[in-house]
């Protein structure tokens, strides 16, 4: 799915800049890039409301449990489907439909984005004076040549592609041109820095969060010591917990929930366990005698060493488990959400501002202001405290990557723009999976570290990012 998308993003963006004009070129591209905000507060808004919730799913026989989660993986599927049907309705490039020779087509889709945005302008008079477009450089006609002295389809289809492939080839290794060259690394530079802080830190907020819980639940776990249960119905809840040496007669667990607890080096004999749901359970070398376990999610993983002597498991919850009924689970995905709705403001402001103070200043000051936010997370020790500089972050550090990707593709000509908006992108990808390694090994190690690095890549990224020339009023080739 990621390879899909990411191979989608580059077209999005190059696409929607052939139809925007110059003076509102910014303010646009800035709108387009808050409904990729719009699709995280989606996903993280049904993933809030539909995961934590075990009860809802279902069952196809005894073998295969629809639970929540995949529920959300299937409501997950209206934005592709809508975003499918989009298309559609979408004009094809006018610079693609030149290169393919489809000229009146061309003038057609121009026409339309003339008539629309005088429209928009309130002088829906304006006449659309164009007689004669400048044909962009094309090789359809070699294409065609190259068709007519092959034999058969497959030499057709293979001599086709491979002179595709060599254009697109020449294409990257245009971008390398004396013009380009500099220009394209501080983009590289300033890309790779952006994405490896707010990658790195989109990481580590949610995993150190995590942590502080663990620690906090970790302090209050409750220990049993060779504790003997005789004839015992277990009808409450078993939470955070630990039980070592004990022996277990003729007890029945029966509609309750296991949360974190373990057993360990015990004695299970004549039980009976029914109707359990369990989250973070384990039994470690325990000895299972004549037990039966019925309409249970407890499966061969829970049982790490354990002996079993005559034990029944009929009718298990089999499938992929996920029970997050626990409220510190139920906080992930709070934490989740509130990240995403917190760059809701830094994208107004970014899209309102784009085209008035400029693309540089936008880039620079968000990441220079990012770096702050990051830096006084040193100075945060409580849950509450992450969550607020985590939101202050998302809504500094949106408007840099608003102006990043407005830039990237102003600064590149038509025919090499696509590709490199998709180089750029890929190395923020790569930037995002160091950073992801990076930044997890830390937790609970030390938080010194990440933040440290992500301070420092964006303090670099926002002063190179004032070397780039300025394209608020550049006409686009």
């Amino acid at each position: 799915d990621d390879i899909k998308i990411g191979g989608s993003i580059p077209i999005v963006y190059t696409y929607f800049t052939e139809f925007l004009q110059m003076d509102k070129r910014g303010e646009h591209l800035s709108w387009l890039c808050m409904f990729w905000m719009l699709g995280g507060l989606y996903a993280s808004f049904t993933a809030w409301g539909i995961i934590p919730h075990y009860g809802w799913g279902f069952a196809i026989g005894t073998e295969f449990q629809i639970h929540s989660w995949r529920i959300f993986v299937f409501v997950c599927l209206f934005p592709a489907l809508a975003a499918l049907i989009g298309v559609v309705f979408m004009p094809e490039s006018p610079r693609f439909l030149l290169e393919n020779a489809r000229h009146d087509e061309a003038w057609m889709v121009l026409r339309n984005v003339h008539d629309t945005n005088w429209k928009a302008k309130g002088e829906p008079e304006r006449v659309f004076t164009v007689t004669n477009i400048k044909t962009p450089q094309t090789q359809e006609d070699e294409f065609i040549e190259i068709q007519s002295d092959t034999g058969t389809a497959f030499q057709r289809w293979t001599v086709r592609h491979m002179t595709m492939l060599q254009q697109v080839m020449a294409n990257i290794m245009s971008l390398s041109a004396p013009e380009l060259r500099l220009q394209g690394l501080f983009l590289i530079i300033i890309w790779f820095c952006m994405a490896f802080s707010y990658h790195g830190l989109g990481v580590w907020f949610p995993d150190m969060i995590k942590y502080m819980q663990y620690e906090e639940y970790e302090s209050k776990v409750r220990v049993f010591h060779r504790e003997r249960v005789e004839r015992f119905h277990f009808n409450f809840s078993l939470v955070n917990q630990v039980h070592r040496e004990g022996e277990y007669i003729h007890d029945k667990f029966a509609n309750i929930e296991i949360k974190s607890v373990k057993f360990e080096d015990s004695l299970f004999e004549n039980c009976y366990f029914e109707d359990v749901k369990s989250t973070n359970t384990f039994f470690e070398n325990c000895t299972i005698k004549n037990t039966v376990f019925y309409n249970t999610d407890l499966w061969q993983e829970k049982f790490k060493d354990c002996r079993m002597e005559n034990t029944t498991f009929l009718h298990p919850k089999k499938g992929c488990h996920m029970n997050f009924q626990e409220e510190n689970d139920i906080v992930i995905y709070m934490v989740s959400f509130l990240g995403s709705l917190a760059v809701l403001p830094g994208n107004i402001i970014s899209a309102l501002f784009m085209d008035k103070i400029g693309r540089i200043r936008i880039i620079g000051g968000s990441m220079l202001v990012s770096a702050a936010c990051t830096f006084l997370l040193l100075l945060s020790f409580s849950q509450g405290a992450v969550i607020c500089w985590q939101c202050l972050f998302y809504g500094a550090s949106v408007a840099a990557w608003n102006g990043l990707e407005v830039i990237s593709v102003e600064l590149y000509p038509s025919a090499k723009r696509g590709t490199a908006f998709g180089i750029l992108n890929g190395i923020c990808k790569f930037a995002a999976i160091l950073a992801s390694f990076i930044f997890a090994a830390f937790i609970g190690v030390t938080k010194i570290v990440p933040i440290f690095l992500a301070f420092a890549a964006l303090v670099c990224g926002g002063l190179v990012a004032l070397k780039l020339p300025e394209t608020r009023e550049k006409l686009l080739s």
